[in-house]
Formats: C-alpha cells, sequence, structure tokens
C-alpha cells in the first residue's frame, strides 16, 4: 500500500496565516541563538585567566542551553508547516548579537561579551513574545521558556563580574 501525501502529512492544527506569523516572529528567535551559540563556543575555547575551568565549563552548559532553546523554536516553526532557515550565511545576515572578537580573552572579556549577546538575544525574544500574545498562544509559550532560560544563564554568567560602580 502507498501512502499519499496528505496521508503521510497530517493538516496544520493552526490556520496557515497564523504559522506563517509565528515564523516570522520565531525564526528571528533561532538565528539569533544559533549566532550566541557559536560565539559561546567560541568563547568556550578561547578564555583565559585565574577562573578558567569555572568559565570554560559554564559557557559550555550555556552552549547547550541556548542550542536546546534554538532547536525547540526551529520545531515549533516546522511543526506548524513552514520552512525556517538558519543556514550559516543566513545566520551572518540576520543575526543581532553583537560580534564576538577573535582570540584569547580574559574570563571576564568572554563572560561581558556572551552577556551582550544574551542581552541581544532576549530583545529578540522578547519581541516574539509581546507579538505572539494574539496570534499563537503555544508558540508564546515556546518565547517564553527562551526567555526564562537565557535570564537564567545570564545571571549565572553575570555574577561572575565585578559590580558595577
Amino acid at each position: 500500500m502507498t501512502l499519499t501525501p496528505s496521508r503521510i502529512t497530517p493538516p496544520l492544527a493552526v490556520d496557515a496565516d497564523i504559522a506563517e506569523a509565528a515564523a516570522r516572529f520565531l525564526t528571528p528567535v533561532v538565528i539569533d541563538l544559533t549566532a550566541l551559540a557559536t560565539d559561546g563556543k567560541q568563547a568556550h575555547w578561547h578564555v583565559r585567566g585565574p577562573a578558567f575551568q569555572e568559565v570554560h565549563e559554564l559557557l559550555d552548559a550555556v552552549v547547550v542551553n541556548v542550542r536546546g532553546w534554538a532547536d525547540l523554536a526551529a520545531e515549533r516553526v516546522v511543526a506548524l508547516g513552514m520552512p525556517i532557515d538558519v543556514r550559516s550565511r543566513t545566520v551572518g545576515r540576520n543575526a543581532t548579537t553583537p560580534e564576538l572578537r577573535a582570540g584569547f580573552l580574559s574570563s571576564e572579556e568572554a563572560i561581558s561579551e556572551i552577556v551582550a549577546g544574551i542581552d541581544a538575544t532576549l530583545k529578540t525574544v522578547r519581541n516574539a513574545v509581546t507579538g505572539l500574545a494574539e496570534i499563537d498562544p503555544v508558540s508564546q509559550d515556546v518565547a517564553i521558556e527562551i526567555a526564562r532560560g537565557l535570564d537564567k544563564d545570564r545571571w549565572f554568567l553575570s555574577a561572575h563580574l565585578p559590580p558595577r560602580e
């Protein structure tokens, strides 16, 4: 027995306009998270200083989290029946995260730069939270979960920086 495409692909659970709108808000989130994960790994490999091991391992944990959230948001877009483009060139052109400096970084520099990347990503995520409120509460919940996690990772990283005066 052969299956027709309509039997393989179930109908969308949401209207196509809702799916497109959700994708418009979640795709930039996935792009920024993908950029942040790459930069986090770069910082992880190049961190130096007295707190090396702790910061090195903390950055690795942040990268694991960020990759998981990127996957969560991307899978939501695809589950709604929409494609998502996070190829490396697309991410490079569209990410809102600041460019991470090349080369070795002190622990403080690495943390500061990754926190700046988290802050930029949080702007994108919070935009999605606001924009999805009236469009698709399930997609909004995905964005809220990501914001909650990024806030926590930002806190953990920032605790390693000297207090601002």
